[in-house]
């Protein structure tokens, strides 16, 4: 399953539309005036999702993926050199990338590949293309995706 994650151009908070192959909206993601980012999802017929909460009192940008009232997962990143690096707390998957974090892959605790993310360059706003392996990862995945672009902002 492949989604297409794409910025609004005029929006005050993070407001992403998440659309799959055939340009059909799938999720909507709206950002909530909070401290740190604070990220609603909802499915095309604007059913609440999850939520993407920042921490605001750490080192480093860490992000909480709330579905249903718990906590699925925590998204860190972490202090490297050269090489951006994200811990991922979440169904024990991890994260390998690029350099400038536009390319990378979500792995399994197995090494089998999650999901895919690739940066669309020359646009005007941010857009990813997120291949997942499985559909009923496609919303944790997002949640991740979602998470490491919060993180970019933040630098």
């Amino acid at each position: 399953m492949k989604l297409m994650f794409k910025q609004r151009l005029f929006s005050w908070l993070d407001s992403y539309d998440i659309y799959d192959e055939n340009g059909n909206t799938v999720y909507t993601v709206r950002g909530k005036l909070a401290w740190g980012h604070k990220l609603e999802v909802y499915d095309r017929y604007d059913n609440y999702m999850a939520t993407l909460n920042e921490r605001i009192i750490t080192f480093l940008p860490c992000f909480d993926i709330q579905m249903n009232g718990q906590t699925m997962g925590t998204i860190r990143k972490e202090f490297t050199f050269f090489k951006p690096s994200f811990s991922v707390d979440c169904n024990g998957w991890r994260v390998e990338g690029s350099f400038l974090e536009w390319d990378y892959s979500i792995l399994s605790s197995t090494g089998k590949t999650v999901a895919t993310i690739e940066k669309q360059l020359l646009r005007l706003t941010d857009t990813y293309i997120i291949e997942v392996m499985e559909e009923q990862d496609s919303l944790l995945a997002l949640m991740v995706v979602l998470a490491i672009d919060a993180a970019k902002c933040d630098n």
